[in-house]
């Protein structure tokens, strides 16, 4: 059952495009075209006005400014959104405080959520519920991600495999191996600077 009404649609509809790092950006091209594709998505719909933010490509969600998000939300208070689509709301905003200030934006103005999984109004209980259930799963996967990767660097650490940068004249390679740069100046310039 469709949540959307005539008001919805004569707002806009906002797509709000992220990648947190610029390594995603490089690699991972596929998940950039799902989150443009929704552009595509919102016009199936019904909307007319459609607005891609893609202002925020590169950055973390965590303690990095966000301009598009900041953008976003200025235009659901201004009243203009009708409906924000993402391939999974909860991706929308990467820390609690965030997520739950775009909820209440979008609480008091109607304006939907939109995902590959439904559309939410966060004026509704049971949307509410659902929409505040993914945040928190998001928000903990974060979290976990981060410990692993914490602990694992902790472990290379420990067996003294970790190398986070290495002297001129050498080159990290595969299977964390330390190598002479292959470049002859700069082995060359290594060696003139330790003589």
């Amino acid at each position: 059952m469709s949540q959307i009404t005539p008001d919805h649609l004569a707002r806009g509809a906002y797509v709000y495009v992220r990648q947190s790092t610029p390594d995603q950006l490089l690699h991972n091209p596929e998940s950039r075209r799902r989150q443009y594709a929704l552009a595509e998505r919102a016009r199936q719909l019904g909307w007319t006005e459609v607005v891609v933010i893609d202002d925020d490509l590169g950055r973390s969600g965590g303690g990095v400014s966000r301009p598009g998000f900041e953008r976003l939300l200025l235009a659901i208070c201004e009243g203009r959104v009708g409906a924000v689509l993402a391939v999974e709301a909860s991706r929308l905003a990467r820390n609690g405080r965030d997520w739950h200030t775009l909820l209440e934006f979008c609480a008091l103005v109607d304006c939907l959520l939109i995902d590959e999984e439904g559309q939410y109004d966060a004026r509704l209980a049971n949307d509410r519920l659902v929409l505040g259930m993914k945040g928190t799963l998001s928000e903990m996967e974060l979290s976990i991600l981060r410990q692993r990767s914490l602990e694992a660097l902790r472990q290379k650490a420990k067996r003294g495999e970790l190398f986070l940068t290495v002297a001129v004249g050498y080159v990290k390679t595969r299977h964390d191996r330390i190598d002479l740069d292959p470049d002859l100046r700069v082995r060359s310039g290594h060696r003139s600077g330790t003589q």
